[in-house]
């Protein structure tokens, strides 16, 4: 008896094993993605455009970069280079978000 719950055990992890690079993915496309379309809208509002214009564009393209970004995630070799790819497209738009953030943002008339 102990020598079935001794052999059934390795292949659960065997199988635990080869699905954690695709949840890694999932949670990229899923999380990793919302994360960068948030960026994204939040980062247009650093543009120099009226803030309605602003929000209506950072809502509209939000959607094409969540999109983007799932189909980066499955696209790529492993979840590794997912990952970094989500990190790397977040930079440029970290400093521009954090502007808006902190009032630095640049005020337009409407």
């Amino acid at each position: 008896m102990t020598d079935t719950l001794r052999c059934s055990s390795p292949p659960l992890l065997a199988a635990l094993g080869r699905s954690l690079p695709l949840i890694s993915r999932i949670v990229a496309a899923v999380g990793g993605g919302y994360a960068l379309a948030a960026l994204a809208s939040v980062a247009v509002l650093a543009l120099p455009v009226s803030r309605i214009q602003a929000v209506i564009g950072g809502m509209l393209g939000s959607f094409a970069v969540f999109a983007a970004a799932v189909v980066w995630v499955f696209a790529v070799r492993s979840a590794t280079r997912a990952w970094i790819g989500l990190f790397v497209a977040a930079l440029p738009l970290l400093p521009l978000a954090w502007s808006v953030w902190h009032g630095a943002a640049p005020a337009v008339s409407p």
